[in-house]
């Protein structure tokens, strides 16, 4: 019998910043996508940065379990021998391939003699590098692949730089652009809007040069299509934060055996549940070790959900900010471990929005240690009821199961701050921008 295989495209920073999901961006041939397959519309991710969003995708474990509480590139590791997709995919008779851009570990260990192998170690039997890891260039690498009859079944993770900042400048922004519902309608924010919007729509016309190119072959019918991405847009109250618009994340499949049929599914899930419904998905054993579960049950449509809740963290993003969370259908906990602004200027992306924030105070006022939003009644997360007597019992009762679940898992900030690993690199909470190296 045929093994299906998985064609994998993530994006950077993206959020859901789609037409489909009802942004004010044209992504036609995302939205043919999500017509055509499944659109997941209430899919989170553990962490709201790069290396510890991606790690949990790939290994079904929390960032604090799977070693990855900051990025890749300031110094933090997976832990060894942990179960990793594409690992596992291989040791299961799948050619796996790595295009363009990864986010788990750095590129510099390519060198043979490095410590760590790099993106091999992760389990790619190769890896194709374009002129730079930006859509334009990987994508005729991947369509070349493609056309010349890969060796099936295949595992293929395309990865681009985009939509990380610094976005493009649009010297003229249109007045009527519409911005995300959880950002003020300025002109800064508008500006910076307008440029993420050039590089969703570049993404957009070369997802599509895929799709075209995987149609004129004989593998798109027998190949499960994902495009996701690992968290929030980069703009202030997004992007390492534990608010919605920081780990809201996109999810769209289409492939063979159901998935199909223009369905939208509203089900609570993390991306710490990808890699275990890969697994199901494919008939491959999933490890006990993994946290996260399968939502094929969910896609068969014999079940509405498979989880009553998620956890979200926030360790170490360009400087120290550790939070926890949890978040379910009805409401949301956020602690805070340090003191901090309200919006925490050195892991906040420069940018004309961020200038805007600063100007409004937002970087001098500091943020509450609780929040507890009413997400059924509240979804923009505007009323913190942490200090409303009437929510005192409903907030006793999510902070006995964060401490409880901080515990089991042997989350090590249960034991108090947590350190930057040897040759860590950190920004001080003092600096306003992420450029700043403050070494161990």
């Amino acid at each position: 019998m045929r093994k299906i295989n998985v064609l994998h495209i993530i994006t950077h920073d993206t959020g859901r910043h789609l037409g489909c999901y009802g942004e004010d961006v044209k992504t036609p041939n995302l939205d043919k996508l999500a017509k055509d397959g499944v659109i997941f519309t209430n899919y989170f991710c553990t962490a709201p940065q790069c290396s510890p969003s991606r790690a949990s995708m790939f290994s079904g474990l929390m960032p604090h379990n799977n070693g990855m509480i900051g990025l890749a590139h300031r110094g933090f590791k997976l832990k060894k021998n942990i179960p990793y997709l594409p690992e596992i995919l291989s040791e299961n008779g799948y050619n796996t391939f790595l295009f363009g851009l990864q986010h788990e570990c750095e590129w510099e260990s390519l060198n043979p003699q490095a410590e760590i192998k790099g993106p091999e170690e992760l389990g790619y039997k190769k890896v194709f590098l374009g002129k730079s890891l930006f859509c334009e260039d990987v994508v005729p690498v991947v369509n070349k692949f493609l056309l010349n009859n890969p060796p099936e079944p295949f595992f293929m993770s395309v990865g681009f730089a985009e939509t990380h900042k610094p976005y493009p400048e649009v010297k003229k922004v249109s007045k009527r652009l519409r911005v995300p519902s959880f950002l003020p309608e300025s002109s800064e924010v508008k500006e910076d809007i307008a440029g993420l919007n050039v590089l969703v729509e570049r993404v957009d016309k070369h997802v599509g040069k895929i799709l075209d190119t995987l149609k004129k072959t004989s593998l798109y019918e027998n190949t499960l299509v994902i495009f996701t991405t690992d968290h929030g847009i980069a703009l202030p109250g997004a992007k390492a934060t534990l608010f919605d618009p920081g780990i809201g994340i996109l999810l769209l499949m289409h492939g063979p055996n159901g998935i199909s049929g223009g369905r939208k599914v509203n089900s609570l899930l993390s991306n710490i549940d990808f890699t275990p419904t890969i697994l199901d998905y494919l008939g491959i054993n999933i490890s006990d070790e993994m946290q996260g579960v399968s939502f094929l049950p969910v896609l068969r449509e014999r079940k509405k959900e498979v989880r009553e809740e998620i956890n979200i963290e926030l360790t170490y993003h360009a400087s120290y900010d550790p939070m926890r969370g949890i978040r379910d259908r009805k409401f949301k906990y956020i602690r805070s471990f340090e003191a901090r602004p309200f919006y925490f200027p050195p892991n906040v992306d420069d940018g004309p929005a961020k200038e805007f924030f600063r100007k409004k105070g937002y970087y001098e006022k500091i943020r509450p240690f609780e929040f507890l939003f009413d997400i059924e009644n509240d979804p923009l997360e505007k009323n913190n009821l942490a200090g409303n007597p009437k929510y005192s019992q409903i907030l006793k009762k999510y902070r006995v199961k964060l401490v409880n679940w901080m515990k089991e898992t042997n989350d090590p900030l249960f034991n108090g701050p947590v350190p930057l690993p040897e040759k860590g690199i950190s920004t001080p909470p003092w600096s306003y921008t992420p450029e700043e190296r403050w070494l161990k």
